[in-house]
């Protein structure tokens, strides 16, 4: 029997690292340690700092620099393509104006190096100088099974960190308090970002209130909410009645009680099937003694199987 050659039967090789980085520029016991390119100015600005790109590898390397981003568009470089020797490292001269009608806040953005088959992102923040404004919203909340949806804008002109309690509460009382957690992102001026909570033991016959509280450093704070009615799928018409029975039970609390009205006599003794005591009211006459009104609505009702 033919073997496969020892080839076909290696594990794939995996990708080598990159043998060249493009990190801000630094100085010191610290070179090349900042995390981002950090600038402050007032609008109107020219602001200066410096790229490091380092080739560790043993042939030349170029690589075409550019800005990405509200603040990435604001950056020139001293040079769009540079060109590095092998193990050398070299500092890129930028420099970042401010628009002169720019907000006071923070903007963010990137500078990305590009080398034709890997790209590598800097992050590059922005704190313009002037009064700031902390504003927040969340929008759009929906209930869907077990996933509560909603949106979170940045209103303002300054970053933030927000941060969420979310509350809910059916017929009988509370079903999920969850207390104020950091949320992992930064929401930039103008950004809008879709997100999910997830409710995996939502009730499955109630109807419910989720109430969603956000809140973020420097007064910014906003609540919404939704409601929703859980019903349980039935899939024969005694399930359906089981549900209506539900439903009926959620809507007016209690069953609904008959009696004749004050003042009417008693009658002695048992009564005969369908005759009525001299004097005696009809049933479809006499009223319940309260009137309820059921705070959830049942659709159509659909029949389910065959028909005897």
């Amino acid at each position: 029997m033919d073997t496969a050659p020892a080839a076909d039967t290696a594990p794939a090789a995996t990708a080598a690292p990159a043998d060249w980085t493009a990190r801000p520029a630094g100085g010191g016991a610290d070179r090349d340690a900042r995390p981002y390119v950090y600038l402050e100015g007032t609008p109107g600005t020219a602001l200066q700092d410096r790229l490091a790109v380092t080739n560790s590898g043993r042939a030349p390397l170029t690589v075409w620099l550019r800005g990405d981003g509200r603040a990435g568009a604001w950056i020139r470089f001293a040079a769009d393509t540079v060109t590095v020797p092998a193990r050398t490292r070299a500092e890129v001269p930028l420099a970042l104006t401010v628009p002169p009608d720019a907000v006071p806040g923070d903007a963010s953005g990137e500078v990305v190096a590009d080398d034709g088959d890997e790209e590598i992102r800097v992050p590059v923040r922005v704190r313009i100088g002037g009064p700031t404004l902390a504003a927040l919203t969340v929008e759009d909340v929906e209930i869907s099974g077990g996933t509560i949806r909603y949106a979170l804008v940045n209103r303002g002109n300054a970053m933030l960190e927000p941060r969420l309690a979310v509350r809910a509460d059916g017929m009988f009382g509370t079903l999920l308090d969850r207390p104020e957690r950091p949320l992992p992102l930064e929401l930039a001026p103008g950004r809008r970002v879709e997100r999910t909570e997830p409710w995996p033991d939502a009730p499955a016959l109630d109807a419910v209130t989720v109430r969603l509280r956000v809140t973020a450093p420097g007064g910014a704070r906003d609540e919404a909410e939704a409601s929703a009615t859980y019903i349980p799928v039935a899939p024969a018409v005694g399930g359906g009645l089981l549900v209506l029975g539900g439903l009926a039970l959620l809507g007016s609390g209690a069953y609904r009680r008959r009696r004749t009205r004050r003042g009417d006599p008693e009658q002695p003794g048992a009564e005969q099937p369908g005759v009525e005591p001299p004097g005696a009211e009809s049933a479809d006459d006499r009223q319940p003694t309260t009137e309820t009104r059921p705070l959830v609505k049942a659709g159509p009702l659909v029949k389910a199987g065959a028909e005897s």
